[in-house]
């Protein structure tokens, strides 16, 4: 199962990539939301994106919205990961078509935990 991680932060790609592959995720990174996009039109689409909100040339929440507008891609399962901590934006992006949001720092167990709530996780592999 492939898994988008869309971060300006190299670190956190490197950190979602890490607790992705244990569970046997294939990874592939973007550093803002228009590389992901670039990469959801090359293909193959990944099961699930986790997304951070802020990021240059196109942030998280654009991105959901550009994803939520492609018929194509409505089966791609959305998670933000971010700092945005606020009840509104939180509201905002799931209203725009995200099915989870995890506020950063987390844990990987947190990660691991709204994998298997979407159904994409179960035992610890890809469902």
């Amino acid at each position: 199962m492939r898994a988008l991680v869309i971060d300006d932060s190299r670190t956190m790609r490197s950190i979602l990539k890490r607790i992705l592959a244990e569970v046997g995720f294939e990874v592939v990174e973007a550093g803002d939301g228009q590389q992901a996009l670039e990469i959801l039109e090359q293909g193959p689409l990944p099961a699930i994106c986790l997304i951070d909100w802020n990021m240059p040339v196109m942030d998280g929440y654009t991105f959901v919205t550009r994803v939520r507008a492609v018929s194509e891609w409505r089966n791609i399962t959305l998670m933000m990961v971010t700092t945005e901590s606020s009840h509104s934006n939180i509201v905002k992006a799931l209203a725009a078509g995200a099915h989870e949001y995890v506020i950063k720092p987390f844990t990987a167990d947190a990660i691991i935990e709204k994998l298997e709530l979407l159904g994409l996780v179960r035992d610890g592999v890809p469902a």
